[in-house]
């Protein structure tokens, strides 16, 4: 298994309610397919640039361990939810 770690960027303009379900959503699919060694809730932060017209986002990190294959379903989740702007995956050196 290898580590990773995803970032991403919810709209500011949606309910507490909302980002939460966006988290359980992410979260619960990598608990599935593997396990999370971090969670951070960075919080809302300003845009380096306009994002579909928010100048403002709200961050949330995660680490995680898994197996390769599960990233490109990850991706699609994020591509699918409307809330998310923005999103990045790497995977960690050992």
């Amino acid at each position: 298994m290898n580590q990773y770690e995803t970032i991403f960027i919810m709209n500011n303009q949606i309910t507490k309610e909302e980002q939460q379900a966006v988290i359980d959503k992410i979260t619960s699919y990598i608990k599935e397919n593997g396990t999370i060694t971090k969670e951070d809730n960075i919080g809302v932060k300003k845009l380096a640039y306009e994002v579909k017209k928010q100048k403002e986002g709200y961050y949330y990190l995660i680490e995680f361990e898994s197996n390769p294959s599960v990233i490109d379903e990850l991706q699609r989740i994020y591509r699918i939810t409307d809330t998310v702007l923005k999103f990045i995956t790497i995977r960690k050196d050992d």
